[in-house]
């Protein structure tokens, strides 16, 4: 059969790009080696991040690059291989992390993020899935004054774009969440137009199905390679050939490795996390998702359990995995709540898909008619899977665009080429 697009990649963001295309009447093939929202998406801290209108820049002090060079922090780790194999996208990154850069690139990157609770709203109703979705809002905590006091004045800034929040005392934060131990805090910051996920990984597989039910078609397949023809694009596959006019890449991490035989030398780069389920009881049981800033891991309530995520590794994607940095987490977490009964008897471990400039890539590839990039998203693919797919449908049917797209152009990478 002939489609009129094919989607490679079912995390949030492919399964809400194919989800868009599908509702506007293009008939649509959802690509992935595995069923909808089984790899990144699955393990994420559940958090729909109406507040991150601030990218996440590399760290450029002496005094911080000095605490991370240990390799023994909580929120960040290395392997000097990939260290080494990344190079040149991390010294990108870091030049692109000044201060001049970083605020141009949040005023391009927050064009998204303000978009994000309204697009999933639109896909959550269609799905029935409200019943995954908790609209309280989550906690920020800060052990030190000094971080303390850049995120609230990061606050009465981000409220010029509609953020919501409230600073927290301890007996306030005391109050919200009597199970929580906040001895080691001084405060927080509660992002109260943000939305908490219960279970990620359900929430994609019921954007699926919606998908389905509206007679767009899901295989599982692994991509071997992508041919352009006279006729449009052929898509090899370990069970079969499928032809499209339009195909959209959207393989998070992978998509790289995908689109270099094409000719593409996208500066992508992996992140990795981790995360472990521990069951809730009635000594441990809270509401709000807790992300503690100084130690970089969030504790969220999801249908599996207590979900302690971890900060970030920087590893390749086939490195071994590694739970010394959820092990050091876990020293901490566990201070903060009792978690005597882990679910798993493995903790979970997955890849952000990362760019050097922070911003996603999200439109027309360079070299190629009818081929689409949409991958990068780093730490926010869950916030803006459904922004993301908006933004693709309006760009394949050339209709007007409901922001500016050419801040995440892969042009802005030909010099790569």
């Amino acid at each position: 059969m002939r489609y009129d697009v094919i989607v490679i990649g079912a995390g949030i963001v492919g399964t809400s790009i194919a989800w868009h295309l599908q509702k506007n009447n293009a008939q649509v093939l959802l690509l992935d080696k595995k069923c909808p929202g089984e790899e990144t998406s699955y393990g994420n801290a559940g958090i729909i991040t109406r507040e991150a209108v601030n990218t996440k820049p590399f760290p450029r002090s002496f005094k911080e690059i000095s605490r991370v060079l240990p390799n023994k922090s909580a929120d960040i780790r290395y392997r000097w291989s990939a260290i080494y194999r990344l190079q040149r996208p991390l010294l990108q990154y870091w030049i692109h992390s000044s201060p001049k850069n970083v605020e141009e690139i949040d005023d391009e990157w927050a064009t998204l993020i303000q978009h994000c609770t309204d697009e999933h709203e639109l896909m959550i109703r269609a799905s029935g899935a409200d019943e995954l979705v908790s609209k309280i809002g989550w906690i920020e905590l800060h052990r030190k004054s000094s971080s303390f006091e850049k995120s609230i004045n990061k606050a009465v800034k981000a409220a010029d774009k509609g953020v919501e929040y409230q600073v927290l005392s301890l007996a306030e934060l005391q109050a919200l969440e009597p199970n929580v131990n906040f001895i080691d805090y001084i405060g927080g910051i509660h992002w109260k137009n943000s939305w908490q996920i219960k279970n990620p990984g359900s929430l994609v597989k019921a954007y699926a199905k919606n998908f389905e039910a509206m007679a767009g078609e899901i295989k599982q397949s692994t991509v071997k390679n992508m041919i352009q023809t006279e006729e449009g694009w052929q898509v090899i596959t370990d069970s079969g050939t499928y032809l499209c006019q339009n195909l959209v890449i959207a393989a998070g991490p992978w998509s790289a490795d995908l689109i270099k035989p094409l000719g593409y030398e996208i500066p992508l780069f992996p992140m990795r996390g981790y995360h472990q389920h521990f069951k809730i009881n009635d000594q441990n049981a809270f509401s709000h998702s807790l992300f503690d800033v100084d130690k970089g891991f969030v504790m969220g309530a999801m249908d599996q359990g207590v979900r302690i995520t971890t900060g970030a590794e920087m590893a390749l994607l086939d490195d071994p995995k590694d739970f010394n940095q959820l092990e050091t987490v876990l020293t901490f977490a566990k201070k903060v709540l009792p978690l005597d009964a882990a679910v798993e008897s493995e903790a979970w471990c997955g890849t952000r898909p990362c760019m050097p400039d922070m911003k996603p890539v999200i439109g027309p590839a360079s070299k190629h008619d009818n081929l689409w990039f949409s991958f990068g998203h780093a730490h926010q693919g869950l916030t803006l899977g459904p922004v993301t797919g908006r933004l693709i449908e309006e760009m394949i049917h050339g209709k007007p665009l409901f922001i500016d797209a050419q801040p995440f152009s892969s042009r802005r990478f030909d010099s790569n080429l």
